[in-house]
């Protein structure tokens, strides 16, 4: 699991997570069972990116995701992959993801899409 955090005054005002896994798209057995990321390829997750109230609306989320996906190109990885409510599609559409229709998972009872971005 990598997590990567951004810390202004000592305190943290966002941060980002996820494992590397086999497939393309999260499923909800992703949230029981977290193996070892494997050095290189593979497909780099993003299972929570969270940005402090008030600092919302200031790119924190954009500079997590961007150097998350650095990262994954450097180990090789084939592509970033997200789940997300329907209200946040189109910010992630602006970053170059891609929807890709709705998610199998039913984490949480809610309806997630699917959203990869190639590397």
């Amino acid at each position: 699991m990598l997590f990567f955090y951004i810390v202004e005054d000592d305190q943290v005002v966002g941060l980002i997570n996820g494992p590397i896994v086999n497939v393309r798209y999260i499923s909800d057995d992703l949230f029981d069972t977290v193996l070892p990321n494997p050095p290189f390829g593979g497909h780099q997750t993003v299972l929570g990116v969270a940005v402090a109230p008030e600092q919302q609306g200031k790119g924190i989320a954009s500079k997590l995701l961007k150097h998350l996906e650095d990262e994954a190109r450097k180990a090789k990885r084939e592509t970033v992959t997200l789940t997300c409510r329907a209200e946040l599609i189109s910010f992630y559409e602006k970053l170059g993801y891609i929807n890709e229709g709705k998610s199998k998972s039913e984490h949480g009872g809610i309806e997630w899409y699917n959203l990869v971005k190639e590397l």
